[in-house]
């Protein structure tokens, strides 16, 4: 089974038994971005997720969360960022775009100058974070070793597990850090439809999160470099990855235009089941007129709404109603 079909069908599992959101192929660096990229990543919700949902299905850029603009009295825009003019810009147009921010027109002195403000306030709404790394073959573990232990010397989120389908030795075991939790995926079937359920061989270990944490960057013979990166800087990588994975979810794959490849909702989501190669296929690499097996098709593609499937089996609400105030009609001009 290839480690993109595996991944699918497990964030598939996932979603259907764990509150909260699932999302994949995210970044999990502080010091290096892209440094280490999450296959997976389960945010558990926190005390105020439904106020989150409320606001926008979109990420909240992080500039816009951080900077000066509340809810209360609007602010010019540029007196509320301490950043790049550039990034302020960006974020104020994105913030405005998704429904986190709202122009108030009647604070404008002139017509040059912008004031905004926040239309509710940023909630607490993510609790823990759980990565999985996915190697289906341990024949084949790749750098994994240096991933887990990346992440563990990291602490960046609160659990970190291996989700494998190869038989788990001792020897296994005593190759990744200790505090890795690991699961063996069984598949019922051998098709789309097959369910999975997840064996537990080991129990992660909570990670300190609340602490400085230690990124390894480049490796050389005797030695590695390493950054420290202090729980501050921690805590705000945190928000940004609950954030992307709100907005990004897991549904990020493609489906082929060719009549071999039926959408498949029979394993609790739609995949890109291929009938000719009889398994899931990753769209973007392995299909086209190249292959042996490729018959046009666009009615395949055209009939996939990702997004509303998400919004049909998950919490995250593809189009809230959002909290933005009409300012008597104003804002028809904004």
């Amino acid at each position: 089974m290839s480690e993109f079909a595996f991944e699918l069908e497990l964030c598939a599992r996932l979603e259907r038994r764990r509150d909260g959101i699932v999302a994949r192929q995210l970044g999990g660096s502080v010091a290096d971005p892209g440094g280490r990229v999450l296959d997976v990543l389960c945010v558990e919700p926190g005390l105020e997720f439904e106020d989150r949902i409320a606001i926008t299905s979109e990420t909240i850029p992080d500039a816009a969360i951080e900077s000066a603009v509340g809810t209360g009295q609007a602010r010019y825009w540029k007196d509320a960022f301490d950043c790049h003019p550039e990034r302020a810009r960006s974020a104020t147009e994105r913030a405005l775009e998704i429904g986190f921010f709202e122009r108030d027109h009647s604070a404008s002195a002139t017509a040059s100058r912008e004031y905004v403000r926040q239309v509710a306030r940023y909630p607490d709404w993510y609790d823990r974070l759980v990565a999985i790394e996915n190697k289906p073959d341990l024949g084949r573990p790749g750098d994994l070793e240096a991933q887990l232990r990346t992440d563990v010397s990291l602490a960046l989120v609160d659990e970190v597990v291996l989700a494998t389908e190869s038989y788990v030795t001792r020897a296994h075991l005593n190759r990744i850090p200790e505090a890795v939790g690991v699961w063996r995926v069984h598949r019922e079937a051998s098709d789309a439809g097959g369910s999975l359920e997840i064996e537990v061989i080991r129990e992660p270990t909570s990670l300190s999160v609340d602490g400085r944490g230690i990124e390894p960057l480049e490796s050389h013979p005797g030695r590695t470099e390493i950054a420290t990166v202090s729980a501050e800087a921690k805590a705000r990588a945190r928000r940004r990855l609950a954030e992307r994975a709100y907005g990004k979810g897991w549904r990020t794959y493609g489906f082929p235009d060719c009549a071999a490849c039926r959408p498949d909702d029979a394993s609790d989501a739609t995949l890109p089941y291929c009938e000719w190669k009889d398994r899931i296929v990753d769209a973007g690499s392995e299909c086209g007129s190249s292959c042996p097996g490729y018959r046009p098709d666009s009615d395949s593609v055209t009939d996939v709404d990702l997004e509303a499937e998400r919004d049909r089996r998950t919490p995250w609400i593809a189009d809230p109603g959002g909290k933005r105030r009409r300012q008597s009609g104003l804002d028809q001009f904004g």
